[in-house]
């Protein structure tokens, strides 16, 4: 009996504002065969540190993440 846990990015959304909702699943599997798994969710917001992140993750938030996108995001941060 082999137990091995398996943790990946399995989802990767881009919301209207520029944030990145990311899901990362957590699997357990015994001799190849998933026997429990969990999700864990966070956002990286424009203008964020994403360099520890994922690859998957680091290319989207540089496709996404312009100075455009970054000061908009930034801008309605700001309480009124």
């Amino acid at each position: 009996m082999a137990l091995e846990k398996v943790i990946s990015v399995d989802l990767i959304e881009v919301i209207e504002n520029g944030c990145l909702q990311v899901r990362t699943k957590t699997a357990i599997k015994e001799d190849g065969v998933e026997i429990s798994s969990k999700f864990h969710r966070h956002v990286v917001a424009p203008g964020d540190n994403y360099s520890a992140e994922d690859a998957k993750v680091q290319a989207i938030c540089a496709a996404v993440h312009t100075a455009d996108v970054i000061a908009t995001y930034q801008a309605a941060q700001i309480p009124a």
